[in-house]
């Protein structure tokens, strides 16, 4: 996948998850961006822990979602 595949999926994943995560959430563009692509990696990896996926088997887009959540709900733990 190219790089903006990469950004827009990211966007789109990061927008869902500061929707789903109530509270303030951090703003800018680019660290939406940054969240829905680590929520990605940490779907995909997190999968694989859990025997959801295959190794080399990239997450879905709901497992993606999830991760930026999880990332979101640590990111405001870390904070307080």
């Amino acid at each position: 996948m190219s790089i903006l595949g990469i950004i827009l999926i990211g966007l789109v994943v990061g927008l869902i998850a500061r929707f789903l995560t109530p509270g303030p959430n951090p703003r800018g563009i680019i660290v939406t961006i940054v969240i829905g692509v680590v929520g990605a990696v940490i779907a995909t990896y997190g999968g694989q822990a859990l025997g959801l996926y295959q190794i080399g088997q990239p997450a879905g887009f709901f497992g993606s979602v999830v991760g930026a959540v999880v990332l979101l709900v640590l990111l405001k733990l870390i904070d307080r």
